[in-house]
């Protein structure tokens, strides 16, 4: 299924797809950071590093920021 849209909350960020549909959850600390989506990965800035996850949150590559 593909990403919709990503929205940063307090301490995650919900991964939504088609028709609302929660796809998944990336828990998040205080300075970490949404850096955007597409319709198949979402990248969030985590401390000194950049991680990309799929739509359920399961990060599948991540590199020094």
């Amino acid at each position: 299924m593909s990403i919709e849209t990503a929205i940063q909350k307090r301490c995650y960020v919900q991964i939504y797809g088609e028709h609302g549909r929660i796809l998944g959850s990336i828990p998040i600390e205080r300075n970490d950071m949404l850096l955007g989506f597409t319709s198949e990965s979402v990248t969030v800035k985590r401390g000194s590093f950049v991680n990309v996850y799929n739509e359920h949150g399961a990060v599948i590559s991540s590199y020094p920021a």
